[in-house]
């Protein structure tokens, strides 16, 4: 019976990750550009003890590596938001200054003049710095990243300027990792640039990708997790 006991606590432990997992994606059903992150697969883990070394068990792990399988795309008419297509992700400047990526394209002008998105992180240009706006100017983000500005008051025919592009990457062949702060970073380190993929990077304007989670498939999801907790609590105390 102790053996018993034993493996139904190993079986909750090994739940714990997936739990976690899922709370998560519950939580961020309503944000903005929201991924998924992979789920949570095994590896053979040696059990140490008297004896041989032959012993092995599965355990579970997650290095919180991101989906980019697409939300929802959600019309807003704002020239200013934008839904990436594909595998296109968004270079921003973090809290720390460091390179990070981003599906957020809920983009505005703060105080400065500078373009952010939503969670007030700075967009980079291609370029690597910031995307500074001259005031007064009809703001329309093009296809390709593009950024180009028109000025209303110009006579005649008014003809838009390009102004800058945003850093647009193609991650289709590059593996992306959760940071603590919910931004994306390259597996290979943080800061590091994302080399070019075989697609050419693009975003839709006037427009946001919803979060790509399901809320009804997460909540069926929690629900069983739940139940088989319960019966392994009932199995503990059976034993």
């Amino acid at each position: 019976m102790d053996r018993l006991a034993f493996n139904a606590v190993a079986s909750i432990n090994e739940q714990r990750v997936s739990r976690q997992m899922s709370v998560n994606e519950m939580a961020n059903v309503s944000t903005i550009g929201f991924k998924r992150s992979y789920e949570v697969a095994t590896r053979a883990v040696q059990v140490d003890g008297a004896g041989l070394k032959t012993r092995f068990q599965p355990q579970s792990f997650s290095e919180d590596y991101i989906s980019l399988k697409g939300g929802p795309v959600i019309a807003t008419g704002n020239e200013l938001d934008i839904s990436m297509t594909g595998s296109t992700v968004l270079g921003v400047s973090a809290a720390d200054g460091t390179l990070a990526f981003t599906r957020r394209g809920d983009l505005r002008i703060n105080a400065q003049g500078t373009l952010e998105n939503g969670q007030g992180h700075l967009v980079r240009s291609e370029g690597g710095g910031p995307l500074t706006l001259p005031p007064g100017l009809k703001i329309e983000i093009r296809s390709d990243g593009t950024v180009m500005g028109t000025d209303l008051a110009q006579v005649g025919v008014k003809t838009p300027v390009a102004l800058g592009k945003l850093m647009l990457r193609d991650a289709s062949v590059t593996p992306l990792l959760r940071r603590q702060d919910g931004l994306f970073k390259n597996a290979a380190g943080d800061g590091q640039d994302i080399t070019p993929g075989p697609v050419a990077p693009g975003l839709t304007s006037g427009a946001l990708e919803g979060s790509a989670v399901n809320a009804m498939n997460i909540m069926v999801k929690l629900i069983d997790q739940s139940r088989a907790f319960e019966q392994q609590i009932n199995m503990i105390k059976e034993a």
